[in-house]
């Protein structure tokens, strides 16, 4: 009998992740104003978008579980400063007994790349993973991670 309980349970979520599509969350983003210069620090902007319905956990969620958002990036030949991560807003949801941080709508992430005076590219690519773990109201469904490539030209 316990495992007719198991089947029940687990094709709910299944059927609940059907709904879950994702496509309707994205990750973009920019480099200052798609320029940069050799020797000096530029801002890059990272978004995640999820539309309405869902949220993903905070980079600070503070449930037991929750996995936390985060955003690695790499740049070739150019050094990455850390992540500022916004505030998220706390909120009660059933599967959880207490409060969890979270972001909601868009979401923007901010960090420096900082490229050296001998850089000789004409070009900056910068590979950027956002991972997160979206949810409803009512279950969260297993983290994703999405990538996003940015590119400026030098002036």
């Amino acid at each position: 009998m316990k495992n007719i309980y198991k089947f029940v349970f687990l094709s709910a979520i299944f059927f609940a992740a059907g709904t879950y599509t994702a496509s309707a969350q994205t990750v973009t983003g920019s480099i200052g104003n798609g320029t940069f210069t050799p020797g000096k620090a530029v801002r890059a902007t990272v978004v995640l978008s999820l539309p309405g319905g869902l949220h993903a956990n905070s980079h600070n969620p503070g449930g037991e579980y929750a996995v936390p958002t985060t955003v690695r990036a790499t740049a070739p030949g150019a050094r990455i400063g850390a992540v500022s991560y916004p505030r998220g807003r706390d909120r009660k949801f059933e599967f959880s007994a207490d409060t969890i941080n979270v972001y909601e709508g868009r979401t923007t992430f901010w960090f420096n790349i900082n490229v050296p005076a001998s850089y000789r590219g004409t070009s900056l690519r910068v590979n950027v993973t956002v991972k997160y773990q979206a949810c409803t109201n009512e279950v969260c469904y297993p983290p994703k991670s999405k990538q996003v490539t940015l590119t400026a030209r030098a002036q």
